[in-house]
């Protein structure tokens, strides 16, 4: 099974298509996670919070919604043991059933490109042995920005092994107009143009319930972009940033979907893990009473996203 029917699969079984961002932001975290570590390495000791803490949130979230994005800068900070965290995060989500994104944003030449490639959604030759896999996730952001020759490796290795790509086309960060707004010699904006390309790299890859797995970023802070968007690019899977904290609400996810609630499933990060608690809850709060409030926030979320979708789309298949 391609990764995009599992999302999709997942989603109508859990009437839930929402993702939790898996950013661990230690200044933001529980401080009950924090006191337990007694590694003398720093980097060690963040690392083993991270972990602890990622471990919790899954197991929290993992019978609600359908998907965790791990955001690699989160793990990166904090060298080889970060990493080592991030895999750790992945393996553990999986063993979940859950779908992993990874968010990382990654590109460059083709030779580089592919290795990215590889190491994120296919099989790498180790030293001895048989291919392996090194990260494993199901879908990876991408950069279109240096063109098609950085983008086919990414494509072929997810028609070689069934896994998925979100290519950034319209983000959710305010200076995104900066150039992702300039208009094209052919009248369009970028993004449009991105749709274009994008649109056409889905010939004949399709899975069973006729979306492609070369999916797109559309932020939820552009609503009226998203909608022309969605018209470009109507059988490819939308990964949409924005939603809460950044300003998207639930009115301006619609126009990322399709009348039968599929097309696209929702992010929030910092909204699930971190908004709820005030300073003073941040310092007392025991782990039972956190982990409480992130399956609430969680429901909440599921709750609004569903039942705003149900009232426009009526006929939706879940």
């Amino acid at each position: 099974m391609i990764t995009v029917d599992r999302l999709i699969e997942e989603t109508i079984k859990k009437k839930n298509p929402s993702v939790i961002g898996l950013d661990p932001d230690l200044s933001q975290m529980p401080d009950c996670y924090k006191q337990e570590i007694y590694s003398e390495n720093p980097l060690q000791a963040a690392a083993e919070a991270i972990e602890k803490f990622n471990r919790d949130i899954i197991d929290t979230v993992f019978n609600l919604v359908p998907a965790v994005k791990p955001q690699i800068a989160f793990y990166e900070q904090y060298g080889s043991y970060g990493i080592r965290a991030f895999e750790n995060t992945i393996l553990y989500a999986k063993k979940k059933g859950l779908v992993v994104i990874a968010d990382a944003k990654r590109n460059d030449i083709g030779n580089t490109a592919n290795a990215y490639a590889q190491a994120y959604l296919g099989k790498i030759e180790p030293l001895y042995g048989e291919k392996i896999s090194a990260f494993d996730v199901d879908f990876l952001t991408v950069n279109p920005f240096m063109g098609s020759d950085s983008m086919k490796p990414f494509l072929n290795i997810c028609k070689l092994y069934g896994k998925g790509i979100f290519i950034l086309v319209k983000t959710s960060n305010p200076g995104s107009n900066e150039i992702q707004m300039i208009q094209t010699k052919n009248g369009i904006s970028v993004s449009e143009d991105l749709a274009i390309f994008i649109a056409k790299q889905t010939k004949n890859f399709f899975g069973k319930y006729g979306y492609s797995p070369i999916g797109a970023v559309v932020g939820a802070t552009y609503p009226e972009e998203a909608a022309i968007l969605r018209k470009i690019m109507p059988k490819n899977y939308f990964l949409v940033p924005g939603y809460g904290i950044q300003g998207g609400s639930e009115k301006d996810i619609i126009a990322c979907f399709h009348p039968n609630g599929l097309g696209a499933i929702v992010n929030s990060s910092r909204g699930i893990l971190y908004s709820h608690m005030t300073d003073f809850e941040r310092k007392s709060f025991s782990k039972q009473n956190y982990l409480k409030n992130v399956r609430k926030a969680t429901q909440t979320m599921q709750e609004k996203i569903y039942h705003t979708l149900k009232e426009s789309y009526p006929d939706m298949i879940y």
